[in-house]
Formats: structure tokens, sequence, C-alpha cells
């Protein structure tokens, strides 16, 4: 079972309404502000339902749509348009499709992107959760809060590999991220040389280019290094389907991080498994796996059956249930008159010792 957690999915009306948000913010007044329906056209449903096919023909099973949004998730203008996609591709037995959300966080976001209680509604229809972190607070924000057990709980860092960073991956950090159960994502397309989502390259997140691939090695090294190879998985994140590669020439481009063989084929199969089942406690009280049941017993349960055997061969259990006690066992009455006379006898040895070491004394003066 292979896992590719990353096929962007962009639509126009998506990146108008992000434009149009902030142009809100740069404005000094207030502007209405709505949501914008969603329509794929037939055009782009079968585009999507080609780069589909092709993942499972490579030999993927588990393939997640992923939508990203810049800054921060807006309650009054995000739109999921995965919920409206997915009912209308065409259904394929023995594969699963999964909705993802990824937040791209800058500056912007140091003072909130939305992750909140109160919009709990809003990320409940996603079955994955990713953070992209630009700057050093939204990276330990990353780590440290918002990779903790909740509802809005966050269970992939994806680091902007083509890009050069201006943060420190502190171990501190990396090590905290992983105890809670988060991984590290590494996207294979920049290392191909491949277009990025779309999206990305907006919000200054992705590059092309030969500076972009020596970027990516660079940086790719680094996450192996601070991570030690652990709570890795690997993406696509692949655009055109030129680029898309099966899953033992991925696992063959991951062992040139460095990484050992078994390592990197873990990284596409046992890693993203695990990953998957813990993000379905999001829906369950304090990241527990299966709700709690009560179970009143019946009343013909609750009475102990003696068997007849059983009586013969254990009677103290019968002697409990007849109520009957034993009685405490008699202690055995001391002989005081043997230790007298002993502790007499050594009275009187030590006396008469004494009555000799004098004598001597005197007859020697």
């Amino acid at each position: 079972m292979f896992f590719d957690l990353n096929v962007p999915v962009h639509h126009l009306q998506q990146s108008s309404a992000q434009l149009g948000q902030t142009q809100a913010k740069k404005g000094k007044g207030k502007q209405p502000q709505q949501q914008v329906d969603v329509v794929f056209s037939a055009a782009q449903i079968g585009a999507i339902e080609a780069r589909i096919d092709l993942l499972v023909h490579l030999g993927y099973t588990v393939i997640a749509l992923n939508q990203t949004v810049q800054t921060a998730v807006v309650p009054k203008t995000h739109t999921n348009i995965l919920g409206c996609l997915v009912p209308q591709l065409k259904s394929r037995p023995g594969i699963l499709l999964l909705k993802r959300l990824t937040i791209i966080l800058d500056q912007d976001s140091e003072k909130g992107f939305g992750l909140t209680p109160a919009n709990a509604t809003i990320f409940k229809p996603y079955d994955l959760i990713a953070l992209v972190p630009t700057t050093q607070p939204t990276f330990s924000l990353a780590c440290l809060t918002h990779s903790q057990p909740s509802p809005l709980t966050a269970h992939i860092i994806s680091l902007p590999l083509t890009v050069r960073l201006d943060f420190r991956m502190k171990h501190t950090l990396v090590r905290t991220a992983l105890k809670n159960g988060a991984v590290f994502e590494i996207s294979y397309v920049g290392a191909i040389g491949g277009d990025n989502d779309a999206s990305l390259v907006e919000a200054g997140a992705a590059e092309s280019g030969a500076s972009a691939k020596r970027n990516w090695w660079a940086t790719a090294k680094e996450v192996t290094r601070v991570t030690k190879g652990k709570g890795l998985i690997v993406s696509g994140g692949v655009v055109a389907e030129a680029d898309l590669r099966a899953p033992k020439d991925v696992s063959n481009l991951i062992t040139l991080l460095g990484l050992p063989q078994e390592t990197g084929h873990g990284a596409s199969t046992k890693n993203p498994k695990s990953l998957v089942l813990r993000a379905q406690t999001r829906q369950t009280y304090r990241a527990v796996f299966s709700d709690p049941v009560l179970v009143i017993p019946d009343e013909a349960t609750t009475s102990i059956q003696i068997e007849p055997n059983a009586t013969q061969s254990t009677p103290s259990i019968q002697n409990a249930s007849s109520g009957e006690k034993k009685r405490p066992r008699e202690e055995e009455p001391e002989d005081t008159t043997l230790q007298k006379s002993a502790a007499a006898g050594a009275i009187a040895d030590g006396s008469s010792r004494k009555k000799k070491r004098k004598n001597n004394n005197q007859e020697a003066r």
C-alpha cells in the first residue's frame, strides 16, 4: 500500500477570492466578504481524473487531494473546494481519496491563522491538515502548539524546500513535534525540477529553476539530518502528469539523501499509514482511537454460580460461603523455669570468676 498525500487541486475562483482577501487587508475600510461558489468544469474534472488514474497505474492506493490557503483561514471567505469535487469523481474500488488542507504561514500568520476552536466546523470535513511555515515564529508554533492532540491538530509540517530557509530547525522543536505525532513532509517535485503548486508560488514558498533544485537538495538533507530519518513522509506535490514518479523510484531518490533503503520505503508506506490513523483521532475526544462505550451487565451475569466439583476441591470457598470462621491457632506455653535456671547459673559463674581474679591478684602482691 503506497501513499501520495499531496495532489494539488487549484481553482481559479479560489485564487481570486484570496486576492480579494489580501486587497481587503490593505484597504483602510472594511469591505463586505462573501463566500465564492466553486464550480468545476468538465475539462477540469477530466484533468483531475486523468491524474488520479495515472497515480493508480503507478501503484498508489491512498491519494490525498490538497487545497492550499495563504496566510490564514477566514471563515467568511473560505470555501471547501474539495467537498464539491470528491463526489463528482468516479469511484475506484480499492482506492481511498482523502481531503487535505494546507495553510501557508507567513509573517501575517504570526498573529493567528484560523486554527481556533471557534472554526472547528470548517476543518472537520478535512481528513488531513498541513502547515507550511516560512518564518521562525511560525515554525515554532507548528512544532509546539499545533502538533498537540486536539480537533485542530496539524499532523503534517511541510517545509518549503525549493526556497532558501530564513530560519534554523532546532533539535528541540523537531523532537517535540515528533513526540506529539507530527511528521515532516518531503515533496519530490522540487528534486526533478517540476512545476510547483500555483498557490505556493504566489505565496513565495516555492521557486523553479536551477537554484530551486540546489535549494531542494540542501534543505532536504538538513531535514533528514535533524529528524535522523524519523517521522518522514514523501509526497509528490506534482501538477504536471509528466513529473509523476512510481513509489520505487521515489524511495530510490530518497536514498540519495543519505537514508537507508528501508527508511526510504517506509516514508511512502508505513509512516503515511500511521499518519492517516492518527489523523482520525481529530474526530474523537483527546485523540482516543475509539469512543468509550458504557456496558451495564445484566443481573443474570452478576450472580456467581459454583459448580459441585469446584466445591469439593476448594473447601475454603465452601467455608466462606457458609459463614464459618477459623479459630486462631493457640500458642504453646513457654517453659519459663528452664529460662530462669539458665539465667541464675550464668550469674553464679560470673561471680565465681570475679572472686578467683581477686585472689590471684592478692597472692601476686
